[in-house]
């Protein structure tokens, strides 16, 4: 691919006409993502890996039927979040989530005090264990807005819900986030 740096409806077209080099531009892009969407469902990393190489290549195929102008990231992770559901039902597991929030949001800089990743660590632990007391919906729906950084209409395309039902779940979820977490309600 020459000079500038192509745009993702350039590299999805490429991919459609056969281009591997512009699909492996894509999964680069995506795989962290698809990676952990496909963690917060399995609870597994073996799992979630399978479940998101499984979700790449059911996306390349059915690259045909997606529909031009539409974003990209959240139809691929409806398809893996799928692929991720089918391997955490096949497999029998009922793996609950154990996300590395703190991992995943290290931000760049001076390393933190012992003290203070003790605190981090031990935050991120209580919050896990929260979100996995939260029903699946509502852990996905947490999950994809805030913790995969996915805005509310990526969030509605990626869970297959109407905006208007992921900002009511959303907002349900929260306050039962809250409750278990004992903070003061505002």
């Amino acid at each position: 691919m020459e000079g500038r740096p192509l745009d993702e409806a350039e590299l999805i077209e490429r991919a459609r006409e056969g281009d591997f080099g512009a699909y492996e531009v894509l999964v680069k892009t995506h795989s962290s993502i698809a990676q952990r969407t496909a963690y917060v469902i399995t609870g597994d990393h073996a799992d979630a890996d399978d479940a998101a190489q499984q979700g790449f290549i059911k996306a390349y195929y059915a690259l045909g039927r997606f529909r031009a102008g539409y974003p990209f990231r959240p139809w691929l992770l409806k398809i893996v979040a799928n692929e991720a559901r089918n391997r955490r039902r096949s497999s029998g597991r009922h793996a609950r989530l154990a996300l590395r929030v703190a991992e995943d949001r290290r931000r760049e800089g001076a390393a933190p005090s012992p003290e203070s990743a003790v605190l981090s660590h031990e935050a991120a632990a209580t919050l896990v264990e929260a979100l996995n007391e939260l029903r699946e919906e509502d852990r996905l729906v947490v999950t994809y807005r805030y913790l995969l950084e996915l805005n509310e209409a990526e969030t509605a395309a990626a869970l297959g819900w109407p905006k208007g039902t992921v900002k009511s779940r959303l907002s349900r979820a929260l306050k039962k986030l809250q409750a278990q977490l004992g903070a003061p309600d505002e």
